[in-house]
């Protein structure tokens, strides 16, 4: 089969033998680590040699399609995809997220390495279906998804985007102070922070948020609605709100429309954090003076399905 011009970065991650391995030098004393807790160790390596023997597999029918180039996913933030490139991911539905925001509408083929492992909601690709798919992605017949995505834009030139969600609070288990508007209403609350989610995100945080309050109050009238992955807004909710004197909890739950923004002006000290997509270690620092603006992003993903 002739090779087509196109490139396919294939975006991998590390098993957590590797991360093991990685932490305690070798393999033996990686062994010896988690069995001195009563930790069953061959599951690590099960997942390892599944993982791996689906990447050889993977990479023995891609080469024959096109130029092919992997790419661990930690040099995601400064890797430059050409935008004809075809991305196919391999790995959990997290790594799906992570890589979307990374990018400027190239198609992504989610495959599942272990269907036995994994629910993958976001794969819907075994590694047998790769050459079929993959060939019809080059030839460029195809179905896919449009994934709407969050922007947090703060007021000293940074920027930050979620496929899933944006968790604006404190970095460590205290409450947090700011002042939120949206919608011509204007706020002062403490609480454990706010969390603004895509459709694509709405069945993971936010769905554990909206349960723990209906947990709470039975009948709420926030039930939980599937959001679809394109859809023109984010949800907002705000986590633990504390009613005081000086705080409210009246703007705790809600929408925002495509065009609108929800605006949030932090009044911590210290330990002020927004990060995206659960990537708690790769935050932005949220403390006094500092203010931010989220808003449906104008970049989408485009997930093959």
């Amino acid at each position: 089969m002739k090779k087509l011009e196109r490139k396919i970065v294939v975006v991998t991650r590390k098993t957590r033998l590797a991360e093991l391995v990685a932490q305690y030098n070798t393999k033996a004393q990686a062994k010896f680590v988690i069995e001195s807790r009563n930790g069953d160790f061959s599951d690590y390596e099960v997942e390892h040699e599944v993982y791996c023997n689906a990447l050889k597999q993977v990479e023995n029918v891609l080469k024959d399609l096109a130029r092919v180039q992997f790419l661990d996913r930690e040099f995601l933030p400064n890797y430059l995809f050409g935008e004809e490139d075809i991305v196919l991911v391999i790995g959990q539905d997290g790594l799906v997220a992570n890589t979307l925001k990374y990018l400027s509408r190239q198609p992504v083929v989610a495959i599942n390495p272990d269907m036995h492992r994994y629910d993958g909601v976001l794969l819907p690709f075994s590694v047998d279906d790769v050459k079929v798919i993959v060939t019809e992605v080059l030839n460029k017949r195809y179905s896919s998804k449009n994934i709407t995505m969050a922007q947090a834009n703060l007021n000293d030139g940074q920027s930050l985007l979620a496929v899933n969600d944006l968790f604006i609070g404190p970095k460590l288990q205290i409450s947090a102070r700011y002042q939120l508007h949206i919608d011509g209403k204007s706020e002062h609350q403490s609480s454990s922070g706010v969390l603004v989610s895509t459709g694509l995100g709405s069945t993971g945080w936010l769905k554990s948020v909206i349960a723990g309050a209906q947990g709470v109050v039975p009948g709420s009238s926030c039930e939980h609605q599937p959001i679809p992955w394109d859809a023109n807004y984010l949800s907002y909710a705000v986590r633990e709100p504390f009613v005081s004197q000086i705080t409210g909890a009246e703007c705790i739950f809600g929408r925002v429309n495509r065009g609108e923004k929800l605006t949030i002006e932090s009044q911590m000290t210290n330990h002020g954090v927004i990060f995206s997509d659960g990537m708690v270690d790769d935050f932005i620092e949220f403390n006094s003076g500092a203010v931010v603006d989220i808003k449906v992003s104008s970049r989408q993903g485009n997930l093959v399905v």
